[in-house]
């Protein structure tokens, strides 16, 4: 996988997913930035990343000043990766206000970062655009209905920008990692409320799977794939990224 020459970003890029998905795309040759939403978060993430080239920046993704400023840079890639899982409970028992600052990160922020990133990838004729996406955008969960309703936007999102600007040469992908062991997995698992919530942590996926799927979606061996919703459990997908079977 060789992104020599391309520019990144990684939304949420400071811990799970986001931080493997830093160091994949940087081992594939991409000059990759990452936001995060605290000192302390992106403080963190550069210790965990060591060597690593990358560059943190402190925004938060639904501060849409700062997301356009950063954004004004121009990236060949987005990673939509950004998100959050609460709030967890059935629907008579969550605050509207929570349910709402839900579909703010998961989805409008990620659409204002799909516009931001888009203008600068039409003006130089193509980019790549990966929406972390879910099994919960297609199949409701008990205790979701936020997570699943803004990964279910984004599943439309992803196939309006293929439709609207694929023959302006911008590649964009719904990428599902499987449950992977992360924080928001901790989240899950203390709420008790749904069947993934009894997963096993053994029984965990780790970040460097989806990682290594998200960076080479990112390059032509997936122009075949674009405008899909892909799910890493897919075993085409996997032989094709050089990941093992599931068993």
């Amino acid at each position: 996988m060789k992104l020599t020459g391309k520019t990144a970003l990684v939304t949420g890029g400071n811990r799970g997913i986001g931080l493997a998905t830093v160091r994949a795309l940087a081992q594939a040759g991409a000059e990759v930035h990452f936001t995060a939403r605290s000192s302390a978060n992106l403080a963190a993430a550069r210790r965990d990343l060591g060597e690593t080239p990358a560059t943190g920046h402190l925004a938060n993704m639904t501060d849409r000043i700062a997301m356009a400023t950063l954004l004004e840079h121009g990236f060949d890639i987005l990673v939509n990766n950004a998100a959050v899982i609460g709030p967890i409970g059935r629907i008579l028992d969550v605050q509207v206000e929570d349910w709402a600052a839900n579909i703010d990160i998961n989805l409008t922020s990620a659409f204002h970062a799909t516009q931001r990133a888009l203008a600068g990838m039409v003006a130089k004729g193509g980019g790549t655009i990966v929406n972390i996406s879910s099994g919960a955008a297609h199949r409701p969960q008990e205790g979701w209905s936020a997570y699943c309703a803004g990964k279910a936007g984004l599943a439309m999102l992803t196939r309006s920008v293929h439709m609207e600007y694929a023959e302006q040469g911008i590649r964009v992908f719904g990428f599902a990692p499987g449950v992977v062991d992360t924080d928001m997995q901790g989240a899950i698992r203390a709420s008790g409320i749904n069947p993934v919530s009894k997963l096993p942590r053994a029984s965990l996926a780790p970040a460097d799977e989806p990682a290594r799927a998200i960076a080479w979606l990112c390059t032509p061996a997936a122009d075949a794939l674009v405008g899909q919703e892909l799910d890493i459990r897919a075993p085409d997908l996997r032989a094709a990224v050089g990941l093992p079977p599931l068993g």
